[in-house]
């Protein structure tokens, strides 16, 4: 009696855990996404590189504007001379000299063999990238918050399950002991009904655990107090239209691999137009206006003050630089050749990867079709063997077989939901067109 009142305390604990981890306010999933754009950290990291590298694109940045800079200088002594003249008179004179200039210059390359054209097309191919990586981030963030999500709603229907089998063990126990009291089992069968009702109990307590867990996940997500309590929905619905050669003409056009790939290549051959713009002139001109002032006590002329106008043209060009210009060109085209090599690479790749989880998702709608018969039937076999063991025509080892296999069809039956749902989330994710409505 003892072990009775042990497990069905066991019991209430674990059915007071369980309904205290699913009461809160209801979270939906376009809530959630919401929630994790507006505070998630990668999301905010992205956006802000993603601005920094729209803020780089400029003619300035590039070298196409000139340079103005304004400086000044003011220089002065104290000195004391001794002069000796001709006729051998000397004279001591204490002399306070300064000298100071200010002014404004311009330097300006007009030319430099084409460079500033091919860093501008660099700095607008930057922003394009950033701007890729802040939508793979926006897309890998809102497929977090997903599949989490509907890993809570799988969650929550398997804690279901193993509390509908607490109850059939409770109604097996109820049985055996109805039966040993009036003498039809023995002992040894009321305690295995026991130990099958604390088995099941230890299940479920360990299933609301990583319920728990994945609650954290989600609030870490969200960017939120990770003991925020919340429910979610109960509804896997899974896209059953999905075709694989859409997928692939959509991701060859819209995955951000694949697009980071060809801007890639694209940087590569801007690096080789800035190799190749030092084989040309570099042409400036300068130019400056400035203004002198200069006082010497001591000299022929006592005061100068100048001001104007200087202006001038600069012109160099790379004669020889120890063949160093010719190894920056072979290795940039060497570079053009791997992001080529790397782009057909990560084409293949994602190929592959569209593939893997079709057949995922594939299986996963054939496993569905499968799960719901089985559960069905499942339960049908449960039902009618309880009742063939309340009279008496199986043994407990048969009813706990039946209940063990409606267990596991339920289970698999929601594993083939979460892995269908999982597959399509990622499909969608490889083509960057997640949407939640």
């Amino acid at each position: 009696m003892n072990l009775k009142k042990i497990i069905c305390l066991t019991f209430c604990v674990a059915t007071a855990a369980g309904a205290k981890a699913q009461y809160g306010p209801m979270l939906t999933l376009k809530e959630a996404v919401e929630i994790a754009l507006k505070n998630n950290y990668n999301i905010k990291l992205s956006q802000n590189n993603a601005t920094i590298a729209g803020n780089n694109v400029t003619l300035g940045n590039a070298g196409f504007l000139p340079l103005v800079t304004g400086g000044g200088a003011l220089n002065a002594s104290n000195q004391k001379i001794k002069q000796t003249r001709s006729d051998g008179t000397v004279n001591n004179l204490t002399a306070n000299n300064s000298n100071n200039n200010y002014g404004v210059n311009l330097n300006w390359a007009i030319f430099d063999g084409f460079n500033m054209f091919a860093n501008y097309d660099m700095l607008k191919e930057q922003d394009k990238l950033g701007a890729i990586r802040l939508q793979d981030t926006i897309q890998s963030t809102v497929a977090n918050v997903i599949n989490t999500y509907y890993n809570l709603i799988s969650q929550t229907e398997q804690i279901k399950a193993l509390r509908g089998a607490i109850e059939i063990s409770r109604t097996q126990l109820r049985y055996s002991n109805d039966k040993f009291t009036v003498g039809r089992v023995s002992k040894l069968d009321v305690y295995n009904a026991q130990v099958n009702l604390n088995t099941d109990t230890a299940n479920l307590i360990t299933q609301q655990q990583q319920y728990r867990q994945t609650k954290i996940q989600m609030n870490q997500l969200l960017v939120r107090n990770l003991q925020t309590d919340f429910v979610v929905g109960d509804t896997i619905t899974v896209n059953r239209m999905l075709i694989l050669g859409d997928i692939i003409t959509k991701a060859q056009a819209q995955n951000p691999d694949i697009l980071s790939a060809q801007i890639n290549k694209r940087l590569a051959q801007i690096s080789l137009r800035q190799v190749k713009s030092t084989r040309y002139p570099v042409i400036g001109v300068t130019s400056g206006y400035t203004f002198s002032n200069s006082k010497t006590p001591a000299g022929f002329t006592l005061s100068q003050n100048a001001h104007g106008f200087a202006y001038g043209l600069t012109a160099s060009v790379n004669i020889f630089d120890g063949l160093n210009q010719w190894r920056r060109e072979r290795n940039a085209k060497l570079q053009i050749a791997n992001a080529d090599l790397s782009q057909k690479r990560v084409m293949l790749d994602v190929e592959a990867q569209i593939s893997n989880f079709y057949v995922a998702y594939i299986s996963g709608l054939d496993l569905i079709k499968i799960g719901q018969s089985s559960v069905e039937l499942a339960k049908k076999n449960l039902d009618i063997s309880l009742e063939k063991y309340k009279i008496g025509n199986i043994t407990q080892l048969e009813i706990r077989e039946a209940q063990r296999n409606y267990l596991d069809a339920q289970s698999k039956f929601f594993s083939a939901q979460y892995q269908a749902k999982m597959a399509e989330v990622t499909l969608q994710q490889i083509t960057n067109s997640i949407n939640i409505q």
